[in-house]
């Protein structure tokens, strides 16, 4: 077992391997979970203002900074949600996203999803007629927000991002402006390995950063942690199941964002451990014939009425990504 390995993306900045994912967590949890991590290595910390979390992680940041860690020793990642893809939008909301931090700027910023919602009502706004499904700003393009995201100041925002987007959507973007994203964050496990995404990023030095890295129960399936291969390799390198499908991500040039609020889990997902090619391979098995998405927007509760993935359930969506 490892600790602290980084990445280099094409920015030349560099990008610790495994760091602390803030999805999901609960309200009051996350202030502690970030400075345990802090204070037992982690340096990188993914956020989100969909989250709704980033004003604890802001205090936890002011009890560890200078004192544990200077600022330029943490890479620290937030992501620009829906309702700010609007140019006017971007970087009001990345503004609001500093000042929750406490901080002056971001290593790495993303834009969330491939798809905008109308401004000014909310995070998540309510559809006018729809009962049950959040409103589509279906003007507003992936292109428009990238050229926002573009035009951002440096001294914010020292490297800009997607999340989610589809090998459609990244030559959209890349072909209009000419900027190549450093970093695709999606989700990505043995049930998920999306190869061909995951090529035509590598083709264009795009890093992937692997999300819900031990899969989630969103939708009710048996957990990947308690898979009987992952516990069989798990076993075998006296490992826990979840350090084994980090370290699954690990082995495919991935960084991966593992979250928890629990402390002993915060500290065993950070011990690296290093599959063989024969458990790597073995581990992968797991999704032939198992092949399984587990965030579709079009699935969540309020719906997102849009095709994002082109997965079965989505064809049924009103709308498309609108690209430019």
């Amino acid at each position: 077992m490892s600790l602290g390995k980084h990445i280099i993306l094409s920015t030349g900045a560099k990008l610790p391997q495994i760091g602390l994912g803030t999805w999901l967590s609960k309200p009051r949890e996350v202030e502690h979970a970030v400075e345990y991590a802090v204070r037992n290595g982690y340096r990188h910390l993914d956020l989100a203002m969909i989250y709704e979390n980033q004003h604890e992680v802001g205090a936890a940041l002011k009890k560890v900074i200078p004192s544990v860690v200077k600022r330029e020793d943490l890479f620290m990642t937030s992501k620009l949600w829906n309702s700010a893809h609007q140019p006017a939008e971007t970087e009001k909301e990345l503004d609001e996203t500093l000042k929750q931090l406490g901080t002056e700027y971001l290593d790495l910023y993303l834009i969330h999803w491939p798809i905008a919602f109308p401004p000014g009502n909310g995070l998540n706004p309510p559809h006018a007629t729809k009962a049950g499904e959040t409103a589509i700003d279906t003007e507003t393009s992936l292109v428009d927000t990238w050229k926002a995201m573009i035009a951002l100041p440096k001294s914010k925002v020292k490297a800009i991002g997607v999340s989610n987007f589809t090998v459609e959507q990244l030559k959209g973007i890349i072909g209009a402006t000419g900027v190549v994203p450093a970093v695709n964050q999606i989700e990505a496990h043995p049930l998920l390995p999306q190869d061909e995404l995951v090529a035509y990023c590598k083709s264009q030095n795009i890093h992937i950063t692997a999300y819900s890295p031990l899969g989630n129960n969103l939708i009710g399936k048996p957990k990947l942690t308690e898979n009987p291969i992952v516990e069989e390799v798990a076993k075998k390198l006296n490992a826990t199941t979840a350090q084994v499908l980090v370290g699954w991500g690990a082995h495919r040039g991935y960084s991966v964002i593992p979250k928890s609020v629990q402390e002993e889990r915060i500290i065993s997902n950070f011990k690296q451990v290093e599959l063989s090619q024969e458990d790597y391979e073995k581990i992968s098995a797991i999704g032939h014939g198992n092949y399984t998405r587990f965030n579709i927007p079009f699935t969540y509760k309020p719906k997102w009425d849009v095709n994002i993935f082109d997965e079965p359930v989505e064809k049924q969506a009103a709308f498309k990504v609108k690209i430019q």
